[in-house]
């Protein structure tokens, strides 16, 4: 019975109570009288004729012109240090020395090859003289846990310059100083 009576007394007394809200509907009702809605109508769009291709006869515009253009031929100075373009490339030079690890070396008679690796997984042999990196590098010894490379690297002239690199056994993949 406590408990009811404070409750009961609580909600008599907010059943009393009512705003007065005369004053705010009459405010309401006033400003919808003289608002005035203005809504532009829809710009009216001229129909477009549709574009009808008539080339279908001719060369599609996501192909290369055939004929048109000279094939791009490597000018070379005299007197200056030239790759060969003629050469047939090698395997590993299909890969930057960035890509390139050394996974082990093995001797077959005279020859030391070394086995490398490139960094989409394939396993490559090479020994001296063979070719790899992007740049004609040619390898010129494998010794004492190192392979040396001598690369061609254009000189904005129309010569080359020579340029050493190497690839170790400690180098991995993907490694800066693999340059």
């Amino acid at each position: 019975m406590k408990i009811r009576l404070p409750f009961l007394l609580s909600v008599l007394s907010l059943a009393g109570c009512h705003a007065q809200m005369d004053d705010l509907q009459q405010h309401i009702a006033e400003v919808q009288q003289n608002a005035q809605v203005v809504i532009e109508p829809y710009p009216e769009f001229k129909p477009i004729p549709a574009f009808r291709y008539k080339g279908e006869e001719q060369r599609s515009p996501f192909q290369r012109p055939k004929g048109l253009l000279p094939e791009a031929t490597q000018v070379s100075k005299a007197n200056c240090l030239q790759p060969d373009f003629s050469r047939q490339k090698q395997p590993l030079e299909r890969y930057g020395l960035d890509a390139l690890s050394i996974k082990g070396f093995f001797k077959s008679g005279q020859s030391v090859w070394a086995m490398i690796q490139a960094n989409d997984g394939s396993l490559h042999k090479a020994r001296r003289g063979d070719h790899m990196g992007l740049f004609f590098g040619k390898i010129t010894s494998i010794q004492d846990g190192k392979v040396a490379i001598v690369e061609l690297l254009p000189d904005g002239t129309g010569c080359w310059q020579e340029k050493p690199s190497s690839l170790t056994i400690a180098s991995q993949a993907g490694d800066e100083n693999n340059v």
